[in-house]
């Protein structure tokens, strides 16, 4: 598979697209892959480094074309091939695009896919590697723009797919871009489970966790919990009630990624609020557009205490999307109470637990065989 990468500024891609590849060695396969911000700086070698953004843009243009074709030129004839770019750049200059179509068309990209992190985790990466005074709210524009452009770019390739892909919270996401470049056969997955009113459950977040972990390892899952601004917007809610002026985030890490790791992030807390609009809008955009790149959604509900079903308006929300698009919609009810019609009716399959799910679909044979896994 010929796939493309994209990214905001600030994603640090470079890492976690080292960790697909070295993953995919341990898979037996081989990805050549291509960084092209680091192929213009070998053309350019009188730039330094972070600034060649600040060139004119017709020298941009033809360092970037320069790059591109050597990416076409060397990456002929290979089987497995990423190629790490940006769809657009927001810089001094303004928004302008990244890409050159006729170059992309003689790529003939298969899967296009725009990688997407945490704000407040890409908005401390910026101020560490760029000269930028970007917001929050800069961060967030200019991931909504870098998916838009990402999903036209793939739509003026015939048969190229589109995907949004997270970097990952708790576990990183390697696996899953590397099963999209080298295991595109298998299920498409979203799963569904309630997420900010069991946050102070830890036995329901850990029938959850698990219930995430299954999934993952048998299907390319697209999990809505690997990207989760929802909580950084109460905590800055919670913060300005006590007029506390930051709010203080332990950010998520993983490998050899220069994330912030495990030290603690500040954010301004009216920063935070001023995104609160864009932080749920581009939830609902999102979760929609995973459920449309999936081939299925399951659905976890659990039992709360007291025997009430832990069943949000979100995930009945995504249930509805899913069923009107015409997804195959599963659904692991846990509460002794009987799910409602609106539930059964709309389902494709109902099991009484994740094993039960998880036999039904061996036995569908929408499993791969064990040596296609990529675990």
């Amino acid at each position: 598979m010929r796939v493309i990468v994209t990214g905001q500024i600030g994603m640090d891609k470079k890492p976690y697209l080292a960790e697909v590849v070295e993953f995919a060695g341990t898979q037996g396969e081989q990805i050549d892959l291509y960084h092209v911000g680091d192929m213009m700086y070998q053309e350019a070698r009188d730039v330094r480094a972070g600034t060649i953004l600040n060139l004119p843009i017709s020298r941009l243009d033809s360092l970037r074309r320069a790059a591109f074709k050597d990416v076409i030129a060397q990456s002929k004839g290979r089987k497995n091939v990423i190629v790490n770019t940006h769809a657009t750049f927001r810089w001094r200059h303004g928004l302008f695009a990244a890409f050159d179509w006729d170059q992309i068309a003689a790529f003939e990209p298969d899967v296009c896919v725009c990688l997407v992190d945490n704000i407040e985790v890409v908005h401390q990466r910026v101020h560490k590697d760029y000269e930028i005074d970007a917001t929050l709210k800069d961060c967030m524009v200019w991931r909504e723009e870098e998916i838009l452009a990402t999903e036209l770019l793939s739509k003026s390739i015939p048969g190229c797919q589109f995907y949004i892909l997270s970097r990952g919270r708790h576990q990183p996401t390697t696996r899953t871009l590397f099963r999209l470049a080298c295991r595109p056969q298998m299920k498409k997955v979203y799963p569904s489970f309630p997420m900010s009113h069991v946050v102070d459950m830890p036995e329901t977040l850990a029938e959850i966790d698990a219930f995430r972990a299954k999934l993952a390892e048998h299907f390319i899952s697209f999990d809505p919990g690997d990207v989760d601004e929802k909580l950084l917007l109460e905590r800055a809610i919670a913060s300005a009630r006590e007029g506390h002026e930051f709010v203080d985030v332990t950010p998520h890490s993983f490998g050899g990624s220069r994330s912030p790791g495990s030290e603690r992030l500040r954010v301004r807390t009216r920063e935070v609020l001023d995104i609160a609009g864009d932080i749920d809008g581009q939830i609902y955009m999102r979760d929609f557009k995973l459920i449309d790149q999936s081939d299925m959604i399951v659905s976890l509900v659990p039992e709360l205490p007291g025997g009430t079903p832990g069943l949000s308006s979100g995930v009945e929300r995504e249930l509805q999307h899913a069923w009107e698009h015409t997804k195959e919609v599963y659904v692991v009810w846990k509460p002794k109470k009987h799910p409602s019609p609106f539930i059964t009716e709309t389902a494709t399959k109902v099991f009484s637990s994740t094993a039960e799910a998880m036999a039904h679909f061996e036995a569908k044979g929408m499993l791969p065989a064990k040596n296609l896994f990529g675990h």
